[in-house]
């Protein structure tokens, strides 16, 4: 009996004319893409109309029959759905003029565009490395080369700067030793800067008491293993000098601290309580010298002078002490009172079900013990708050807390020339907490996963900061991307400073400005949602990348779909012929412990899937780059994308054993 494959045949056939139609819709879209993308962009939007329809049952026709399974259509789908409806009506004895060899041929410029656009961006790839490593730096890559070639010798092809951290002298230090490194080495290494767009964080929380504690630290028995420490340095007093205060007492009362003499290293035990005191006082202090004093608990506490240096003085006592600013020292019945001891930092704590309210209005928080109201935080951007609905979603501290918006009200107060000041509150009530309740520290991060806010993806830092990167760089990574206008709003700006390049007569950073590497972060809900116009808007640019971010994916979109989206992205991607970074968390448990997780090399073997692999910072990042690369030559072109490469696995070849 013979397989009827008429259907099959007919699905083909509205399939293709639904791409026809795709094309004919989008051509205003097209028109502005760049030359070297237009392919790339169209089977981009025939790529993303597949996904939008169930063709499961076709699949599984398809693949039944040896045709194909279309799960590796990304690089021609048109292509690949024409060859497929070819086979088909060759089988029931129809004439076929399909132009089979052109559509393989298209098929394998789509491996060679993905492979010259990585070149652009990113630079060659390395012999039997087809992905690239980017590693972030540390703040020491500015002042230590020798950290730096460490890197480029393990095998780091791109270095990042997180814009977000130092600033314009040590990037350019950084980029320095990046050059000088690919210089020793032999090879080029791009140097890629994040701008941080607007970040929306919680305000300050009020500070606590100005106490701290000198410890020891005790074996199971309770026998001291280490001495509670204190480090004395000296009070700098303004007597005033000509036209200052004449009476020294009141001149001390208005004392400035100075920096203090840094804690010496190698400490054993807790780290030592430093305080300043009065430089007198001190200066009669010497080994042997016996300390005394009433601790925040009245408990009286005996510390022995052991260390006498330059700049300071370490005493150490058997006994905890709870000491605040002000706590009078005796010694040979002379007095000081210890100063520069830091508030206690303090944390709200939620569990589900508790309030809080989030504020436009510039306050500082209080535990809700203290004050007995519902905790209020100031937002840092205010608008997101005026933006904010009821039933949304409200993310803190990289998710830790999840909360959902029970109201939004404008609120006014007089503003005392007659007029009204109003601001926006949010009450928030606490959806998502670990079990006994969850810290939340001032300054941490707010994600708003549903909210429309009314802020551009540039800020005017990120505008004079793209400038530098131009200036001074290879590719700009842009973060906060959720819409094509946020695309459009950073390649206007690359032009404008192109033109303004222009006008300076500087043609040479002017044609550097417009071949900048840019890289749309794809780290939202909304980015993610509108990825498929976001990269045809992106594609105007010749040389233009996406990065995966999964850090913060994963706290808008939730942990559990987080493995399937990163593959979605790169199969789109690969659409698109535009080069993909995966980052977050890649090898980071070996990089910060120097061992890797079991799970993490799987991982690695995942993000090689796409053009670049991002590496973020930790003591033992030098080894991570090393395990990432060699594991990157193992698998070499074993994988491409979402195609597994059927090389020879010498493992299973009996004349190896």
């Amino acid at each position: 009996m013979q397989h009827d494959v008429r259907p099959l045949i007919e699905q083909l056939d509205d399939l293709l004319g639904q791409l026809d139609r795709v094309n004919a819709e989008a051509a205003d879209m097209l028109a502005d893409v760049h030359p070297e993308h237009r392919a790339g962009a169209e089977n981009l939007l025939h790529y993303a109309h597949l996904r939008t329809i169930d063709i499961r049952e076709l699949q599984n026709g398809l693949h039944d029959l040896g045709v194909t399974s279309l799960t590796t259509a990304e690089s021609g789908v048109y292509g690949r759905l024409a060859i497929a409806r070819a086979v088909l009506r060759a089988l029931v004895g129809d004439e076929v003029d399909t132009d089979v060899d052109e559509y393989i041929r298209q098929d394998d410029a789509a491996d060679v565009a993905l492979d010259a656009n990585s070149d652009r961006l990113f630079g060659e790839e390395r012999e039997g490395v087809p992905a690239r490593i980017m590693v972030t730096l540390p703040s020491e890559a500015a002042d230590d080369a020798e950290l730096v070639l460490g890197f480029a010798e393990a095998g780091m092809d791109v270095a990042r700067i997180n814009c977000a951290h130092d600033g314009a002298e040590s990037w350019r230090k950084m980029i320095a030793n990046v050059d000088a490194a690919a210089e020793k080495v032999g090879r080029h290494i791009e140097v890629s800067l994040d701008l941080a767009g607007p970040k929306i964080r919680t305000g300050a929380v009020a500070d606590g008491p100005k106490v701290g504690r000198a410890r020891v630290t005790r074996d199971d028995a309770g026998t001291v293993l280490t001495p509670a420490k204190l480090w004395l340095t000296p009070r700098v007093v303004d007597l005033g000098g000509p036209g200052g205060p004449e009476d020294p007492d009141e001149a001390r009362e208005g004392a400035v601290a100075a920096l203090p003499a840094p804690v010496p290293e190698g400490l054993p035990g807790r780290p030592a309580l430093p305080l300043t005191v009065d430089s007198g006082w001190l200066e009669t202090l010497q080994v042997g010298s016996e300390i005394t004093l009433h601790d925040n608990r009245s408990a009286k506490r005996h510390f022995t002078v052991t260390h006498v240096e330059d700049g300071g003085v370490l005493a150490e006592g058997d006994r905890n002490a709870y000491i605040a600013e002000g706590t009078l020292l005796r010694h040979d019945y002379e007095k000081t009172r210890a100063t520069g001891v830091p508030a206690v930092v303090r944390k709200l704590r939620f569990e589900v079900g508790d309030e809080m309210i989030i504020t436009s209005e510039v306050v500082e928080s209080v535990p809700q013990d203290e004050s007995g109201d519902v905790p209020r935080l100031s937002c840092t951007l205010p608008e997101a708050v005026a933006a904010l609905q009821v039933g949304q979603p409200v993310l803190f501290d990289d998710g830790a807390i999840a909360a959902e918006v029970t109201a939004v009200d404008e609120v006014g107060e007089d503003g005392g020339d007659g007029g009204v000041v109003k601001h926006h509150e949010a009450r928030l009530k606490v959806t998502r907490a670990k079990p006994g309740g969850q810290n939340l520290a001032g300054h941490k991060g707010i994600n708003l996963p549903t909210t429309d806010l009314p802020v551009p993806a540039l800020t005017e830092e990120d505008a004079r900061n793209l400038r530098f990167v131009a200036e001074n760089g290879h590719v700009a990574a842009i973060s906060f991307i959720r819409t094509p206008e946020d695309v459009a709003q950073v390649l206007d700006e690359l032009e404008k400073i192109a033109r303004e390049h222009e006008d300076a007569g500087d043609d040479e950073l002017a044609a550097r400005t417009r071949g900048l590497g840019i890289v749309l972060k794809i780290e939202t809900i909304p980015a993610f949602e509108n990825l498929p116009e976001i990269l045809v808007a992106g594609m105007r640019h010749a040389n233009m990348g996406i990065m995966i971010a999964r850090g913060d994916l994963a706290v808008e979109l939730g942990f559990q779909r987080m493995g399937e989206v990163p593959g979605q992205i790169l199969a789109l991607a690969q659409a698109a012929r535009v080069p993909t970074i995966l980052g977050t968390q890649v090898l980071e448990s070996l990089a910060k412990s120097g061992l890797p997780a079991r799970a993490e090399i799987t991982d690695a073997a995942f993000a090689l899937r796409a053009e670049c692999v991002m590496l973020n910072k930790g003591p033992h990042i030098t080894d991570a780059i090393g395990i990432l690369d060699n594991l990157a030559k193992k698998m070499g072109r074993s994988q491409r994308k979402n195609r597994i490469m059927l090389r020879r696995i010498r493992s299973w070849d009996g004349e190896t054993r």
